[in-house]
């Protein structure tokens, strides 16, 4: 310090340099290395809505490491030509199988009957409101693809229509039928087609995919529905580091407040408990009358009241 800066001031009361400011905002915290995460997906993946458990604990414990970034990577245009060799698909009936399949081994339950009687025609609909939301809050449109995977994937609703589309943006408190409008645009197109090209630009063949890009524009692409030590190896690798502090997962009532609703799924990986243990878990963890639980398909699943 320069001492011919100690000046006692009567006027602001310092002792000290008087060119500083009498309140300012400071920051002890090293600077925290971040990674940009893209998360490559699409409303109907079936193997997209089986990441959600393993997606949602590594958010809420290693968020704070990474930008994220949700990307449309338009699984479905139309029926008009699409097949899936790999999976014997060729027409929509051939979903219905796979999709239970998935259902089944993932235990994030999944009806799947709407492909043999009202199947979705294009995963481009449900695509645009997605990007038409997230241009104005990127948190809603994330509650927006929540939503819109539990009502094709557990409800057996076609989300490829408008007015489907509409009554769940209505129950996200915002005007259904001005964004379903506005996502049949040139422009929510417009939105979609840069999602497109990005995806293509970062590799993405399938879905999911999620891609993590260090500083040095490097990084690490994980393709499929991974166990949750494949994402934080990658998550450490690009970060070119051996230790990640894992940040605490929040209480249940605070989570449940949060979502809504939780699958059985959901809150054994999230709570590391086995299926037997969860009804116990619950009843040890709320109070009585704060939520409901019920079964869906085989599988149990927790909502707030």
């Amino acid at each position: 310090m320069n001492n011919n800066n100690m000046i006692c001031d009567l006027e602001t009361g310092v002792c000290g340099d008087p060119g500083e400011d009498a309140v300012e905002t400071i920051d002890l915290n090293e600077p925290q290395r971040q990674v940009q995460l893209y998360y490559v997906t699409d409303p109907i993946c079936s193997h997209c809505w089986a990441l959600e458990p393993v997606l949602r604990r590594f958010e809420t414990q290693y968020g704070h490491y990474v930008q994220f970034r949700t990307v449309m990577g338009g699984l479905l245009s139309s029926w008009n030509g699409f097949a899936d060799a790999g999976n014997g698909i060729s027409r929509p009936a051939d979903v219905a199988g796979h999709w239970r399949e998935v259902g089944e081994h993932s235990r994030m339950p999944i009806d799947g009957s709407l492909w043999l009687d009202n199947p979705v025609l294009s995963s481009y609909p449900p695509s645009r409101v997605y990007k038409v939301i997230q241009q104005k809050d990127e948190k809603l449109a994330s509650v927006f693809l929540r939503k819109a995977r539990e009502a094709v994937f557990v409800w057996n609703r076609n989300i490829g229509q408008d007015q489907v589309l509409t009554d769940i943006v209505n129950r996200m408190g915002l005007d259904g039928a001005a964004i379903v409008e506005e996502a049949g645009s040139p422009e929510a197109q417009a939105m979609l087609e840069a999602d497109f090209a990005l995806s293509r630009s970062l590799g993405v063949r399938g879905f999911p995919t999620i891609v993590l890009v260090n500083e040095e524009r490097k990084g690490v692409k994980i393709v499929g529905a991974r166990p949750l030590d494949t994402y934080v190896a990658g998550l450490k690798q690009a970060l070119q580091t051996e230790s990640l502090q894992a940040k605490p997962v929040p209480e249940l009532d605070e989570l449940l407040q949060k979502e809504g609703r939780l699958f059985s799924k959901e809150i054994e990986v999230l709570y590391d408990l086995e299926q037997q243990e969860v009804a116990s878990y619950i009843e040890q963890k709320l109070l009585a009358g704060s939520s409901s639980v019920k079964e869906m398909l085989g599988e149990v699943y927790l909502e707030r009241t």
